[in-house]
């Protein structure tokens, strides 16, 4: 951005100068801005996950309500099971209860089965590639179960990949003493995950919004 002090920015120097016929003019400065990146949450609400899907989607609330009004980066919030579901809208409500009755009516496939290749698939190509995946930390928040072709997870996971800043996968199973990684489809997703995290108790989600923001390594 244009400032007082800074680094000599080349391009307005010269646009200046020629605005002048060539005349010496004043230095033209410009200072670094950083502006906090997309963060995108993709929420798995299918059968297996239904223990988790109520934390995970006032996560997806307190994310998508991060920060002083105006000043907060874009929180993008999807629904995945059978069905690619947006639900930003739904949570722009600040009371909870209000957000979550939103996305319950606004929701089509509650407890359903999962098909997360095809619903990756759907993302990218109506979304993801259109921008809203470009640059942006992309949050899967799944057990990894996939009643789909596992090739077919992995392919768009490396899509995503291409295309984000940084993709994180939180597993609420991933908490279990003893667990590993073994489903088909969390196999096949993980080649192309940044960071594998918990998902199953607040301090999960705290550690969780703190990789998010890169603050901390998983």
């Amino acid at each position: 951005r244009p400032a007082r002090r800074g680094a000599v920015d080349p391009r307005r120097t010269v646009r200046e100068w020629l605005r002048r016929g060539g005349e010496p003019a004043r230095l033209r400065r410009r200072a670094r801005a950083e502006r906090p990146r997309r963060v995108v949450l993709l929420v798995d609400v299918s059968g297996s996950m239904t223990p988790y899907a109520d934390a995970l989607l006032r996560f997806a609330h307190a994310a998508a309500h991060r920060g002083p009004a105006g000043s907060r980066a874009a929180t993008e919030v999807f629904t995945i099971g059978t069905r690619l579901t947006r639900v930003t809208a739904a949570l722009e409500h600040r009371d909870p209860e209000a957000a979550l009755a939103a996305v319950a009516a606004a929701v089509p496939d509650w407890r359903g089965g999962t098909r997360l290749g095809e619903m990756l698939r759907a993302f990218l190509d109506r979304w993801g590639q259109r921008g809203m995946a470009r640059g942006a930390v992309v949050v899967v928040l799944s057990d990894g179960w996939e009643r789909g072709d596992p090739s077919l997870l992995a392919a768009q996971m490396r899509r995503l990949h291409r295309l984000a800043h940084r993709v994180v996968w939180a597993n609420p199973r991933k908490g279990r003493p003893g667990y590993a990684p073994l489903a088909a489809g969390m196999a096949a997703a993980l080649p192309s995950v940044d960071a594998f995290v918990e998902g199953h108790s607040v301090a999960a989600l705290e550690h969780l919004a703190a990789v998010v923001r890169g603050a901390e390594d998983a």
